[in-house]
């Protein structure tokens, strides 16, 4: 089944932890073994051969860069400049894929359309160009409100404001407060170009702002839920139905310690948290029970958000292995429809409202 995955920070990976992501899965592994500088090392599910054997034919595709003042412990740049450089060369990185044939950039409704026509034209999928939506996760690299308009023109279509801790324009993870005069700028810059406000990893406050203040199409790339995860990264019952009413889709993520409680980063392990792939419909199937209907979720799996097989559900070795969702979900009693809103439809209904 053609699968949409809202959220994947493919040019971290192939910049940040150097993965040639056009080479074969098991060779990317393979050249990482031994080395210990990131905690997913020769552990990768993602590259975009693996994409296609998914059928994930297109991707909400990540920049990311944040700036940390000096008292924020956080990695990060320490300059909107130097982060704006570092979303600079992600966006060098994309196009340099999309010379190469590997990759496409979708951001209006003809190219949307035209890249759905070429991977649903039943031709083997082998050599199809992998379709993405360009996206900023934290907003903190945006040096000046009229920088946006700049990423708008090298194709940038949605927008997460904050990231993890506090950021230039709202606050993220583990954060608390508000998005202030600058953040509200931001909206209504956002709202002018007809960006997609991504929710993802606002804190409560500058949720709740932030919905206040856009009237802009809203999602949320990857998120799960407080209801089953005790924890701010996730979303409560009431920021679900919020969502909900705003006709947002949710990506669930499968991000091992937003799947299960009590998670400890280092020492769990899947198999010792029996974190599996049905969790993820744990949290699917929460969100339907609030909407009443299976129209508000998706997939947003992070699944090269800085974690792999140490920290993703056991049953899964690779992207790939989206394909076995299907068959959870109908297992729970969802319909065939149901299930292909959940794997593309909801997405790309999303897309063409927006982009109408």
């Amino acid at each position: 089944m053609f699968v949409v995955d809202a959220h994947l920070d493919l040019s971290m990976n192939a910049l940040e932890w150097n993965r040639d992501l056009t080479r074969p899965l098991a060779e990317v592994n393979q050249r990482e073994e031994g080395l210990t500088d990131k905690p997913d090392r020769a552990k990768a599910v993602v590259t975009l051969p693996e994409l296609r054997k998914g059928n994930i034919g297109l991707v909400v595709a990540t920049q990311i860069g944040r700036y940390v003042a000096p008292e924020n412990p956080l990695p990060g740049w320490h300059s909107p400049e130097q982060a704006w450089a570092q979303t600079q060369g992600q966006v060098a990185w994309y196009k340099a894929m999309e010379d190469a044939g590997e990759m496409v950039q979708v951001n209006d409704l003809p190219s949307l359309e035209k890249h759905l026509a070429l991977w649903n034209d039943g031709g083997s999928t082998e050599k199809k160009p992998i379709g993405y939506i360009l996206s900023l996760e934290g907003a903190d690299s945006i040096v000046t409100v009229e920088h946006l308009e700049r990423a708008y023109n090298y194709g940038l279509r949605a927008v997460g404001p904050a990231h993890y801790g506090p950021g230039r324009y709202a606050q993220g993870t583990d954060a608390t407060g508000y998005m202030g005069p600058k953040g509200h700028e931001l909206l209504k810059e956002m709202e002018r170009l007809n960006i997609i406000l991504d929710a993802t990893h606002l804190c409560d406050d500058s949720f709740w702002e932030a919905l206040d203040h856009f009237n802009g199409h809203v999602w949320a790339s990857h998120n799960n839920c407080r209801a089953l995860v005790n924890h701010n990264r996730q979303y409560s019952d009431e920021m679900i139905k919020v969502l909900i009413d705003r006709g947002a889709v949710i990506g669930a993520a499968l991000d091992a310690w937003m799947m299960v409680p009590n998670w400890v980063r280092g020492v769990s392990t899947p198999r010792g948290m029996n974190c599996n792939m049905e969790v993820m419909v744990d949290h699917i199937d929460h969100i339907c029970q609030i909407a009443g209907n299976a129209l508000h979720v998706g997939m947003g799996t992070d699944l090269d958000g800085a974690f792999g097989r140490e920290q993703c559900p056991y049953d899964l070795e690779t992207i790939a292995d989206l394909q076995k969702v299907p068959d959870l979900l109908k297992k729970r009693g969802y319909t065939d429809e149901d299930v292909q809103n959940m794997m593309h439809g909801n997405w790309l209904r999303f897309l063409r409202k927006a982009w109408a």
